[in-house]
């Protein structure tokens, strides 16, 4: 009778990847960047933050905009409180209509948070 030979299974061993000793965002700060990153999501608030940042005049007239950007003034109304509440432009009325300035300080907390480093440059994956 011959006996068949054992092989003894092999057990990989449960592994997993060291944390970081980075310390995580605030509340604050990270619900602070929740409503800039939000303000941002949408493609018409972008090219708003655009069209004002790029003006020759820094400033831009809200006679303007609607016809720039194609939208009616209710809906410019609209995506500039949604820029406004998140801190990323100035408004300042000038008799009948409203001037719009970007604050280029508003996006520093954006900046610093999208350069964190690169995914897969602390080496090799080990999960």
């Amino acid at each position: 009778m011959a006996t068949a030979s054992h092989t003894p299974a092999v057990v990989a061993e449960d592994i997993c990847c060291a944390g970081t000793d980075a310390e995580l965002l605030g509340g604050a700060e990270a619900g602070h960047l929740a409503v800039v990153f939000k303000a941002l999501s949408d493609p018409t608030r972008i090219r708003l933050l655009q069209y004002l940042a790029e003006s020759d005049a820094g400033t831009a007239c809200a006679c303007h905009l609607p016809e720039a950007l194609g939208i009616s003034q209710p809906t410019l109304s609209f995506h500039m409180r949604k820029l406004r509440d998140a801190g990323l432009v100035d408004r300042d009325q000038r008799g009948r209509w409203v001037h719009w300035t970007v604050r280029p300080e508003a996006l520093g907390p954006a900046r610093t948070f999208l350069d964190l480093p690169a995914s897969g440059t602390a080496g090799p994956s080990c999960c």
